[in-house]
């Protein structure tokens, strides 16, 4: 077939029955399973945030050594993180995914075990080796069954899986530590971590049996639903083959994908920096000790980011649209991080919880959007290493954020830890700027994100 007649094919399905009813079931199979590894993915790497206290108390585990745990992890991440988005390209995602929640299901739970500094240190390491290329893979694996029109939805519901894991995840955590000790011979933050640990290796069980790699393989579609999936994703494969880079080589020095790597370690810098601290914080703003109260108060930022990051990706569905939106999302997002360090040195609890929920939602909507723009130009073996990059070493805003927080906090030592917080939230204005500055960009997918054939009514 030619390229005209191929694109003319194509044009045709996006409005066609067929597609849409394939979306349809593909959302409902795969998104519901996608979320929820997610879900125990985050949990499993923030949850030693409600544990800091009674580890330091049992453990003998110091401010530092919980920084540079808290943080190690994403040195782990970032070094696995490519090889393991490249083997998830050459096995599968339904077999890589399932083996990657298994294994950190594995080294989560044994940090219910931790005896001391070193080994809290070790494990959050290997918790970040194992759990490497989990967020890419799923990135790129969606990339692989959905048109960039309903992708960045996709992306969005996805997304919901943080505000899920803090708003449920949070008073479950600390309900397993107020109550685990009383029910167990086990301190509440040795439950904690045990219990959500082997969590995560059911989901990766259960995600070996709902997840289908491609929609050529899918037995719930139709044979022309598959048809109308493979032609249109073919389609926008081409289109990204002559205007982004070729293979793993070309992805790696393409200075798109760096870019996008400086945003997204930004996005991270506000996202750990916030997570990894927000049961203390809270804890401090309403003066009591971690456990189930703290947890119930710490759900709300995530709650009311829920909503935020499900509208982001509904309605900001135009390259333009994404293009502003995320920039406005992140300068919210410093400014709410500021109005939170000042709340928190002179004594504002509830500014300071309404602060802290704004700047939560702010970079939820803003996750979405972010990832929109890499995969409107990556495909193949460049999408499994370009996307790899941005995240692996974006997510290393998760190691400098606890350890930057930290180290200005000692610079300047108020009771509050304000100007720790502050530094955080410079880097969201950084992200903003570069956001905007993406209105100079050209590229031949946008014409595909802005298609209207897939809105309704069309």
């Amino acid at each position: 077939m030619s390229d005209s007649a191929h694109n003319a094919s194509a044009q045709s399905l996006l409005a066609s029955p067929h597609l849409a009813s394939g979306i349809r079931k593909a959302t409902f199979r795969l998104m519901p399973m996608l979320i929820i590894l997610y879900f125990v993915a985050f949990l499993d790497r923030t949850n030693v945030g409600f544990a800091e206290a009674a580890m330091e108390a049992d453990r003998g585990l110091s401010a530092g050594a919980y920084a540079l745990g808290a943080g190690i992890f994403f040195i782990g991440y970032a070094l696995f993180e490519i090889p393991s988005n490249l083997l998830l390209n050459k096995f599968g995602a339904r077999f890589w995914l399932a083996r990657i929640a298994i294994t950190w299901g594995i080294v989560a739970a044994a940090f219910a075990f931790v005896n001391g500094e070193t080994m809290f240190i070790i494990l959050r390491f290997l918790l970040g080796v194992t759990e490497a290329g989990l967020f890419p893979g799923v990135i790129m694996f969606l990339s692989q069954w959905f048109p960039n029109k309903r992708r960045v939805q996709m992306f969005a519901l996805f997304y919901l899986a943080q505000p899920f894991s803090q708003m449920l995840g949070a008073p479950l955590s600390g309900g397993l530590i107020s109550f685990g000790e009383q029910l167990t011979p086990w301190a509440g933050w040795q439950v904690m971590f045990f219990v959500e640990g082997m969590l995560a290796v059911v989901a990766g069980i259960a995600a070996f049996y709902f997840l289908v790699d491609s929609p050529q393989k899918a037995k719930f579609l139709t044979d022309d639903e598959k048809h109308a999936l493979k032609v249109v994703m073919e389609h926008e494969d081409g289109v990204k083959e002559t205007d982004g880079p070729r293979g793993i080589g070309a992805a790696m020095v393409n200075w798109k994908v760096w870019y996008f790597t400086i945003i997204y370690f930004c996005l991270q810098i506000a996202v750990y920096g916030t997570t990894f601290y927000l049961p203390q914080q809270v804890s401090g703003l309403i003066g009591q000790d971690v456990g189930w109260q703290v947890g119930l108060v710490s759900a709300i930022p995530w709650a009311v980011g829920l909503f935020a990051c499900y509208y982001a990706g509904k309605h900001a569905d135009t390259v333009k649209r994404r293009r502003e939106w995320g920039a406005w999302f992140f300068v919210i997002t410093g400014v709410a991080i500021l109005v939170s360090a000042w709340a928190g040195a002179n004594g504002q609890g509830l500014i300071g919880l309404i602060a802290i929920t704004i700047a939560v939602s702010a970079f939820l909507a803003a996750g979405p959007i972010t990832w929109s723009f890499p995969t409107s130009f990556l495909t193949g073996a460049a999408a499994a290493a370009g996307i790899g990059l941005i995240n692996s070493l974006g997510n290393l805003g998760g190691f400098v954020a606890p350890i930057m927080r930290t180290a200005f906090n000692e610079a300047v030592p108020t009771e509050s830890g304000a100007w720790g917080v502050v530094s955080l939230g410079v880097f969201a204005f950084l992200a903003a700027a570069m956001m905007w500055a993406t209105r100079f960009f050209s590229a031949k997918a946008d014409a595909l994100l802005d298609e209207k054939a897939l809105t309704p009514g069309h």
